[in-house]
C-alpha cells in the first residue's frame, strides 16, 4: 500500500458565513499526480491554501505525512495563481527565485550563501530559464513568468508541489513546457494541479477531483457525463479547443447535450447550482484503480 502524503477528512473551510469547502475528504498518495477541476468559486484554490496551511479549519483535519500543515510547510512548494502576483514590482527573475530560499525564521544581517545563490542558478537552468537571471520580471511573458514561480516553488527541493493554474495565460509552446517538466518533477515528488484545461486531465495527471463546494469525483482521470453534470449543477457543453482527445467515457445513452463525445481543451460551463449528492460517507463518489 502507498505511503499517504497528504490525508484530509471531513474538511470544512469558510470565509465569514459563506462555506467555500464542506465535508471534503481526500486522500493523496506518495508520488501521485493529481488534478483537480471544477467552477470558478468551487473551492480549489481554498483547498490548496487549506493543504498549506493558510486558511484556517472550520471542521476535520488535513494531515501532511501525519502532521499539521503549520509543521509541514517545508515540505511543500506551492507556485500560486498567475494573477494574484504584482509584475510591476522592481526585482529580478533570479531575486525572485532566490526568496524561495528564505527560512521561516530569519536572523539579523542575514545574508544567502553561496549554495543559496548556485542552487539558484541551478534551478533556473532547469526550467530554461537562466539566460533571463537578471531581467526584471515586468519584462518576462506569461510562460517565463509562471516557469520563474515554478522555480521558486522548487527552491528548498519539496516533496509535495501545489500548482494552481499554472499554465493560466501562457503560450502553446509554454504550457508543454510546463507539462514536460511537471512530468519529469513526479518522478520525485507528489503533484497537486488545479486546473480548467482537460487535455492536462486527460493525459497528464494519474488521478482527477472534481470539485464544487464539496467533492463531487474522486478516481480515474476520465469523466463522464453524470460527473460534469453533479459538478456544475446542469447540463455542460464541453467546448473543444485545439486536437480532439478523449476526456468523456463512452455514453450509455444519447441525448442532445452529451452523445459520444472526444474533446480536448477548457471547461467551459454555462451556470451551476446546488450540487446533488452521492451515496457515500463524505458524499462524493469514488473510482478506485483496478
Amino acid at each position: 500500500m502507498s505511503k499517504l502524503a497528504i490525508e484530509i477528512h471531513n474538511l470544512a473551510v469558510y470565509y465569514g458565513q459563506t462555506p467555500a469547502l464542506t465535508n471534503v475528504c481526500l486522500e493523496v498518495a506518495e508520488g501521485d499526480y493529481l488534478g483537480i477541476i471544477g467552477p470558478n468559486g468551487g473551492g480549489k484554490s481554498t483547498l490548496l491554501k487549506a493543504i498549506l496551511g493558510l486558511v484556517p479549519v472550520a471542521e476535520g483535519s488535513v494531515r501532511i505525512y501525519g502532521q499539521s500543515p503549520s509543521h509541514s510547510r517545508a515540505l511543500i512548494g506551492y507556485v500560486p495563481q498567475f494573477a494574484a502576483m504584482d509584475k510591476n514590482f522592481p526585482i529580478t527573475l533570479f531575486e525572485v527565485v532566490l526568496t524561495g530560499r528564505l527560512r521561516k525564521r530569519l536572523t539579523p544581517f542575514f545574508r544567502y550563501s553561496s549554495q543559496d545563490k548556485d542552487i539558484t542558478y541551478e534551478l533556473l537552468a532547469r526550467v530554461g530559464l537562466a539566460d533571463l537571471a537578471n531581467r526584471q520580471i515586468a519584462e518576462l511573458s506569461g510562460g517565463e513568468f509562471q516557469k520563474m514561480l515554478l522555480a521558486r516553488a522548487l527552491a528548498l527541493n519539496p516533496k509535495i508541489l501545489l500548482l494552481d493554474e499554472p499554465t493560466a495565460n501562457v503560450d502553446a509552446v509554454s504550457r508543454d513546457q510546463i507539462f514536460s517538466l511537471l512530468a519529469e518533477l513526479n518522478k520525485d515528488m507528489t503533484i497537486i494541479l488545479v486546473t480548467h484545461d482537460l487535455l492536462a486531465i486527460s493525459s497528464e495527471v494519474h488521478r482527477l477531483a472534481c470539485l464544487n463546494g464539496k467533492l463531487v469525483y474522486h478516481g480515474e482521470p476520465e469523466i463522464n457525463e453524470d460527473i460534469v453534470n453533479s459538478l456544475y449543477g446542469c447540463p455542460v457543453d464541453l467546448i473543444a479547443h485545439g486536437v480532439p482527445h478523449r476526456v468523456l467515457r463512452e455514453h450509455k445513452e444519447h441525448d442532445q447535450h452529451f452523445g459520444p463525445i472526444s474533446y480536448q481543451g477548457n471547461i467551459e460551463h454555462i451556470k451551476h447550482n446546488e450540487l446533488q449528492s452521492y451515496s457515500s460517507e463524505c458524499g462524493y463518489r469514488e473510482e478506485k484503480a483496478e
